[in-house]
Formats: structure tokens, sequence, C-alpha cells
């Protein structure tokens, strides 16, 4: 080990192995386990948020193309429905119902979808955030799992607020 790089010997001593062959073998067991783990990512929120569109987005899909998943104006999404990400395998992205509709009652959400079967979570949201995701959150959080909020539609925001301004602008000088 006296010949070695610096970095390789510190490598060694970091597996708790004595020589390169041994830490290298003990690093493609744990990276062999770290590939073949599976995760499974919930995409939730309130219906008209744009979460298969965000589906679609993580995959690398427009709404149009092959094998995207459905998009629309109305409800969409009845049934919890799974889609394998492009370029990892055990990652499967799962499109979730909206909550707070009709077909999908807030208090019946949780156990309709099979919340408790996923990994991870995005809580997507295309306006304010609001009741249904305090109670996605703090339900994800008893369970002892992590999730981002994400905010869609940015843009229609963005647009509205400039023509709401150019509105102010004309009144000042009419």
């Amino acid at each position: 080990m006296d010949n070695q790089d610096p970095a390789v010997v510190d490598a060694i001593k970091a597996s708790g192995e004595s020589i390169l062959e041994k830490a290298v073998a003990k690093a493609k067991i744990s990276f062999d386990q770290f590939v073949n783990v599976s995760l499974n990512v919930a995409v939730t929120g309130k219906t008209g948020s744009g979460k298969s569109s965000f589906v679609n987005a993580l995959r690398g899909l427009n709404d149009e193309d092959d094998g995207a998943a459905p998009t629309g104006v109305t409800e969409t999404t009845m049934e919890h429905t799974m889609y394998e990400h492009p370029e990892m395998p055990n990652v499967k992205i799962w499109d979730l119902p909206g909550i707070g509709t009709p077909n999908f009652k807030a208090k019946k959400y949780l156990k309709d979808v099979k919340f408790n079967t996923y990994d991870f979570f995005i809580i997507l949201n295309s306006e304010r955030f609001m009741e249904h995701d305090i109670m996605l959150a703090k339900e994800i959080r008893k369970q002892k799992k992590s999730f981002y909020f994400v905010r869609s539609k940015i843009d229609n925001d963005i647009t509205s607020e400039r023509k709401r301004k150019k509105g102010k602008v004309k009144a000042i000088f009419n």
C-alpha cells in the first residue's frame, strides 16, 4: 500500500479492508445492491394540477407521445398507474388520481390509492398549497417517508400577472 496513491489508500481504509482487491469487491457488492434497489415514486395532489403531464415530463415524453400518461381537462387518472423510468428500470413512477374529487374523497383517498406502498412522494399543485396538500404531507411524515412539494403551471400565473400589471398601466394613462 506504500506505493499507492494516498486517495486509494484512504479508500481502502474507509472500506474496512486491507487490500485494494478486497475493497473493490466490497464496493462492487454495495454498488450492485444500490443499482438493484427498486424505488416507487408517487405523484399525488389535487385533480387538474398536472400530475400526468409531470409524469410524462419525468419520462421525457410529451403528452401526445405513445406510452404517455393520458391527460385532459377533466379528471383523467382514475386508478393509480405505474410507469417505468426510461433509463432506470428499477424506478417506478406512479401517477395517482387527484385528491378531493367526488371519485376520490380525501378521507378515503389514502386507502384507495394504496398510499403506504410508495417509497417517495411528489405533491403537485398548480396553485397555492391547501388543506389537502398538508394532509398528504402529514400522512407521508407519519409513514417516515420523504416528499417534495412541486408547483406546476407557474407559467399561467406569470402570464396572468403580466396581463394584470399591463391593465393597471393602461388604467393609469387613460
